[in-house]
């Protein structure tokens, strides 16, 4: 009965029943015999809730079943076709796992072919409205409908009113503007499945404006099942089986096209409806929610196509599907041709979208206009593809503009051609905008740099004016902190004065800082500056003094092999007093050999000793800690200002000059004021030269006045060690030079004195010179000035000056220290002959004492330039070099001071190093060492008699510099063992030998030597043996190595040779001497 009812029959059954609750309502009414204030209004209002939720629901339904009804596809290859249960209203009872649960009614059968189902549109709505208006109870109308139609009077009943929701439009289209699209975890909207909701459907809610049309909705459970559509061929006509497996009824189907629109009346099949596919609604399924985090496919899920499962039973539709959404769109100048086919099966395609499709279309169409594309093809796919974007955004890129077009390539290359912009539309609108605009451009560009450049040149300025108001501050700091270090310093200058014959007998602690003051210029040049600063560990032998300890600061890292070398060689007092080497003392107590830690932190600095001190306050803390409660003072080097404050943070006195002093009167050019002052003879030359033209002129009128000379000396103000100085053969090389000497022939000896007469030479021979210079010019360190154009440049920067070398074959250079007591006593300290390894302008070692002087003369010149450089205010150590020669002329002997040094120099140090080991006496105003042998104890001790020791002379040769870079491949204790398998060592006994000076254990390649001999001849000849068995050590066959033992050896070879033929000279002027005195017989 149900299923053949007439649609209408359930609402007049619900209306039947809504007449017997308001007549019963009327009996209730009729028993009241009060007013209506006593009427039981709870049970009034239960009727008719229960009414307006009775209509409501079969009302919805019927209205869902008309309007909204959805046709399923059924599998074509099941076996066994699966049947829905339909409401009769078309309603699908039955769920999958992907839809959404619905209440459970009964199961209706449809009759497929029913007329009754054919309602037309305008009942449809006249049904829709009456129903609306009975469902709702509020509404105006709802009493007069009940009344007009069925008779029932609702009584007036004041209800309490509820908050309405306010009530929206629905509007079509987008209803939100750039909504932005959140991340596919978040971004999806739970819908919550209550009844209410499930009712009503998703479209209900979508129309009611509770979710937004482009929100992505995910459901627990999809309403729609999605099933392969059975396509068959076109010419041929779909079968439908009987019910025993046969053909049954055979009914033609015709595949419509896409634009065209399905009947009305549906065709049902037993295998279920035929619909056309989806074309603008797709639904998520919960198996493609990974892919929604990907914008490219989300684009793709626009398309109902892509949504359909893939089986080998339908991949026959593959082409049919291209074909359905193939939309070739035409596009001629810029206008879209809406009149043709595919447009309108895109627009028929598209129609629930279609305004946003269209507003696409018209974009791409306005970009062809503007760049006067003559024809393009836009494709409809992609355009569907690009709309979810497009309809959030509002707004799309030329390039996503450009990549619907089926011609992309073509309209591409022509929209990139210069000047295209202003083919289009409005183009000289657009051209005269963009020149406007480039103008504009221009001058805001040239403005904008121009304020750039004025910014930047504000900010240049501001920061150099705090940088020059800082480092002002930061000088005159600096300047108030050196000017307090030398207040100090003078006052335990005074201190040390006034208490120093008490401090020199008492027991003391002396700081050795070997400190190189010397500029940063100076320092960076010489690639050995820290081996320079420590190569005076002999410094250390000062501890024979019982009443000196010693702390030693070394600048380069001391290793333990290092340390216990010079352990077992200061522990040698002992042996050497006792003439047992067996006795050796364990001196570890007074000697302390430290290390500053900044040393560690700046590696490749070549900064001076005492910077690196005043760094380090680890260092200075243990200083302080060793000579506290005790008497000390610093020697240093060539003091410096950090020198100055390394004091003043340990509180004690240095024992030297001012530093302005020290550095003032050791350049070339201050030692030559000092011994001017002293009147000493002094080698002819000029000082303070500093320009190109002076150094011209100067050596122009050195050359006339000196014609005897000729070799000339350059020298550099501030340098060491001969590294600043450089040489020319003059008068071997100048042309003009014969004329000069016909030329003062001429005038005469008395003529030639006078200043006009030079004129003419000097004209020549200064144009003469600097061609000379630049091509016979000779530095001595050619590593540093390779050309003499680089040294001239040092030479003017500096300043320098020019002296003669001495006009002698045989010169023999002599190197005096001297020590100017804090009490104002002058003491000569050492004195010896230079040997010379690098060179005639070198000096590379000494012998002692020296012995080609009289000492009387020597004494008389060291003693008048200590006066001078006393009187200047120096103090401490100092070393004075002289050269003495036979002059030509006069056959006589000549000395001159040639350089001062207001230092503590190496040969000093090899000096206490020799006085250690040999417990000797140096007397240097009468050249003498001697030195007490230990006696030998007789054989016979019946006869033992006490014997006095003998004491002797001892000639030593000393060598600080002895270089060989071979011997970096091998370890100091490999050395020595060497040395001893050879023979190599020194007698305690004999107090002869050679003993050896480490420096450093990192490069190794440099060491210093004392051998020591009975007589000066002895003592040459055991060095030369020694360095040469070194050198055949260390050197391989064909392997050439930088050293200088060769260039020693020639040196001493020559200075034996002397030595060999003053000895035959001084023989026979004995034995003349002798004969002359004796009596004729």
């Amino acid at each position: 009965m149900a299923a053949a009812a007439e649609p209408g029959a359930e609402i007049g059954a619900v209306l039947v029943q809504v007449q017997e609750d308001l007549q019963q309502l009327k009996e209730k009414l009729r028993n009241v015999s009060q007013g209506w204030e006593e009427v039981d209004l709870q049970g009034l209002e239960t009727a008719i809730e229960r009414t307006e939720s009775g209509l409501r629901k079969h009302t919805e339904k019927y209205l869902s079943a008309i309007n909204k009804s959805v046709l399923t596809i059924s599998p074509s290859g099941d076996a066994e076709p699966h049947l829905r249960q339909i409401s009769k209203w078309g309603i699908p009872l039955e769920t999958s796992q992907k839809e959404i649960v619905f209440p459970e009614e009964a199961a209706v059968t449809i009759q497929r072919n029913d007329p009754s189902l054919r309602i037309s549109t305008g009942s449809k709505h006249k049904l829709s409205m009456t129903m609306r208006i009975m469902c709702n109870p509020r509404n105006n109308h709802h009493r007069i409908f009940l009344n007009q139609n069925y008779g029932v009077s609702l009584p007036f009943i004041h209800r309490r009113e509820t908050a309405l929701a306010p009530t929206q439009k629905v509007v079509k289209g987008v209803t939100v503007n750039c909504l932005a699209v959140a991340p596919p975890p978040h971004g999806r909207i739970r819908l919550p499945r209550s009844k209410l909701g499930v009712e009503k459907g998703i479209l209900n809610l979508i129309e009611r404006g509770l979710i937004p049309r482009a929100a992505r909705i995910t459901l627990e459970k999809p309403p729609v099942l999605l099933r392969s559509v059975p396509l068959h061929d076109f010419h041929k006509k779909h079968q439908k089986p009987a019910a025993d497996g046969g053909m049954g009824s055979k009914k033609v189907v015709k595949r419509l096209p896409p634009f065209q629109k399905p009947s009305s009346t549906p065709s049902y099949t037993s295998k279920g409806s035929i619909a056309p596919p989806p074309s603008c609604i797709s639904v998520i399924s919960p198996k493609k929610s990974k892919a929604q985090s990907d914008p490219s496919i989300c684009k793709q899920e626009l398309v109902a196509s892509a949504w359909l499962p893939k089986s080998p039973e339908v991949s026959m539709a593959k082409p049919v599907e291209n074909v359905t959404l193939e939309f070739d769109i035409p596009v001629r100048q810029g206008v879209i041709d809406y009149e043709s086919s595919s447009l309108l099966a895109f627009k028929q395609h598209c129609c629930l979208f279609w305004g946003s499709a269209l507003s696409f279309l018209e974009h791409v169409a306005n970009l062809l206009k503007d760049f006067a594309v003559p024809s393009a093809i836009i494709k409809g796919k992609k355009v569907v593809e690009i709309l979810p974007d497009f309809e959030l955004t509002q707004r799309s890129t030329r390039e996503e503009l450009l990549s619907v077009l089926k011609n992309y390539t073509t309209v591409k290359r022509m929209i990139s051609r210069p000047g295209q912009r202003y083919k289009g539309q409005n183009g000289v609108q657009v051209a005269a905008t963009k020149i406007q605009a480039t103008w504009r451009c221009y001058q805001c560009r040239r403005a904008y740099i121009t304020f750039r450049q004025q910014q930047w040149a504000s900010g240049v300025i501001a920061i150099s004016w705090l940088m020059h108001v800082h480092m002002g501050r930061v000088r005159k700091t600096l300047q108030e902190s050196r000017q307090r270090h030398l207040e100090n310093f003078f006052t335990r200058a005074k201190h040390l004065a006034a208490n120093w014959n008490r401090i020199r007998t008492s027991r003391r602690t002396i700081i050795h800082i070997p400190s190189l003051g010397y500029s940063q210029q100076i320092r960076e040049a010489s690639p050995d500056f820290p081996i320079h600063q420590g190569s005076q560990l002999g410094r250390l032998c000062e501890i024979q003094d019982s009443n000196v300890d010693v702390i030693y600061i070394c600048p380069v890292p001391a290793s333990e092999e290092l340390l216990q070398y010079y352990d077992k060689l200061l522990g040698l007092q002992a042996a050497v007093r006792s003439g047992n080497h067996k006795d050796i003392a364990d001196l570890q107590d007074r000697f302390k050999i430290l290390t500053p830690e900044a040393v560690y932190s700046f590696p490749n600095r070549p900064l001076s000793l005492a910077t690196f001190l005043k760094y380090s306050p680890s260092t200075i803390k243990r200083i302080k800690a060793l000579i506290q409660g005790r008497e000390a003072y610093i020697v240093g080097g060539l003091l410096h200002q950090d020198d100055l404050a390394v004091a003043d943070m340990l509180d004690v006195p240095i024992l030297g000059p001012d530093p302005e002093v020290s550095h003032l009167y050791s350049s070339k050019s201050g030692s030559k004021r000092v011994f001017a002052a002293a009147c000493v003879p002094v080698p002819p030359g000029q000082y303070d030269i500093y320009s190109r033209k002076q150094m011209l002129e100067v050596l122009s009128q050195l050359i006339i006045d000196y014609p005897e000379v000729k070799r000339w000396v350059f020298k550099l103000d501030h340098d060491y060690g001969g590294n600043g100085t450089a040489y020319c053969d003059v008068i071997a090389h100048l042309k003009c030079y014969p004329w000069v000497q016909k030329e003062s022939q001429r005038y005469g000896p008395e003529m030639w004195q006078k200043k006009w007469a030079h004129e003419p030479a000097l004209a020549k021979i200064s144009q003469e010179l600097p061609g000379l210079l630049a091509q016979h010019a000779q530095a001595v360190n050619e590593k540093r000035f390779p050309t003499w154009a680089k040294f001239l440049q040092t030479f003017v920067s500096q300043g320098g000056i020019i002296e003669a070398f001495p006009p002698s074959d045989s010169i023999t250079g002599l190197t005096v220290d001297m020590l100017i007591e804090p009490s104002g006593e002058i003491t000569m300290v050492s004195s010896g002959d230079q040997i010379h390894a690098d060179g005639p302008l070198r000096s590379s070692g000494t012998t002692l004492p020296q012995a080609s002087v009289e000492t009387s003369v020597l004494n008389l010149l060291s003693l008048k330039i200590a006066e001078a450089c006393k009187s200047r205010g120096v103090v401490g150590y100092f070393s004075i070099d002289f050269v003495t020669f036979i002059h030509p002329k006069t056959l006589g002997q000549q000395v001159w001071a040639i350089d001062l040094d207001l230092r503590y120099s190496d040969h000093l140090a090899l000096t206490q190093v020799l006085l250690h080991v040999t417990n000797g006496m140096l007397d240097c105003r009468r050249s003498c060492f001697q030195v007490q042998l230990v006696p030998k104890k007789p054989k016979d001790r019946k006869k033992e008699q006490p014997q006095t020791a003998p004491i002797v002379s001892r000639y030593a040769v000393m060598s600080s510099s002895m270089r060989h870079v071979n011997l970096s491949f091998i370890y100091y204790n490999v050395f020595l063992q060497m040395c001893k398998a050879h023979g190599i060592g020194y007698d305690v006994q004999e107090k002869e030998g050679s003993i050896f000076t480490l420096f450093e254990d990192q490069k190794r390649h440099i060491f210093g030597m004392v051998t020591i001999g009975e007589h000066l001849q002895g003592a040459l000849m055991t060095f030369a043996r020694h360095l040469f068995i070194i050198y055949q050590e260390l050197s391989a066959p064909n392997m050439h190595a930088e050293t200088n033992f060769k260039e020693a050896v020639q040196d001493i070879e020559a200075i034996l040779g002397v030595t060999e033929q003053n000895k035959m000279k001084f023989e026979e002027e004995q034995q003349q001497a002798a004969k002359t005195q004796s009596p004729p017989k």
